[in-house]
């Protein structure tokens, strides 16, 4: 059996051909107009990064998405919603934006390759504006699929943030987890969450964290596992072995690679109902 008449929420770091054409990019593209094919509901969303042509993509705000302020770190951010189509694809893309987060040129770091020192609020502002959005929708995924670190932080809000919220009790979240360069996140995140009432107990571990341990982090919160690339840091691979949950090999062919989603996300729902 293969998914069908499920909505999926795809949550990515990068999207083609919004960004480079690279693993996650790539998948994050073809799997959603995938699941669209062949019968399922997508929500598909990534950041603004300020290097994406909005005349180019066509890009343009949704105003009665935007509007709301997101507190990170104590202080006031506005959320901008911002959507496009991808050409030959009956497929949108949401776009999280905010002029201080995401209005610099570059993604994820500068033109020294220096890794930008809020990249962890960059990362917790997209989580929150992703689901925040998903709410005022209205709409109620079944499946959460997270692409790369930048969405490691929507299954610590689902699960402790808004685990009373109707519309995510039944969602189901599969993390994908690919081979990025690993970076050092700011020592000071523990006390961001904190801000936002999460108990220090479930932050161990993310004191001195890199991109990788905030990886191990999601994929602890998430229902089910997906090798996104053929190799992973040494770390990665352990941990992705050491999980008690399903993990899905990594596929290199798209229509094979397709299917083998289509039949462990089935699979990840029906666990659920037993």
């Amino acid at each position: 059996m293969s998914l069908k008449n499920a909505k999926v929420l795809t949550v990515s770091q990068y999207i083609h051909p919004f960004t480079d054409g690279a693993g996650m990019a790539k998948a994050a593209r073809q799997l959603p107009q995938g699941f669209l094919e062949k019968g399922n509901e997508i929500r598909v969303f990534m950041p603004k990064f300020g290097s994406i042509n909005e005349r180019r993509h066509q890009l343009h705000e949704v105003i009665r998405l935007s509007g709301m302020n997101l507190i990170i770190n104590d202080t006031d951010h506005a959320l901008l919603i911002k959507v496009a189509s991808v050409p030959s694809a009956r497929m949108q893309v949401y776009f999280i934006d905010n002029e201080e987060y995401f209005k610099r040129k570059a993604m994820v770091e500068d033109d020294d390759e220096n890794f930008f020192t809020d990249n962890d609020e960059r990362a917790l502002f997209f989580c929150r504006g992703v689901l925040e959005t998903v709410r005022k929708l209205g709409w109620r995924p079944d499946i959460i699929h997270c692409h790369g670190w930048m969405t490691a932080f929507i299954p610590l809000y689902v699960r402790h943030f808004f685990n009373d919220d109707p519309h995510f009790e039944d969602a189901k979240i599969v993390f994908s987890a690919y081979d990025e360069k690993c970076e050092q996140l700011d020592k000071e995140l523990p006390k961001k969450l904190a801000l936002e009432g999460f108990d220090k107990n479930l932050l161990k571990g993310l004191g001195k964290s890199t991109t990788d341990d905030l990886l191990k982090f999601a994929m602890g919160m998430s229902d089910a596992v997906v090798k996104g690339s053929p190799k992973l840091s040494r770390s990665l691979e352990n941990a992705v072995k050491a999980v008690e949950k399903p993990v899905l090999a990594y596929t290199e062919d798209a229509d094979e690679r397709l299917n083998a989603h289509l039949e462990f996300f089935q699979g990840v729902m029906e666990e659920a109902l037993v």
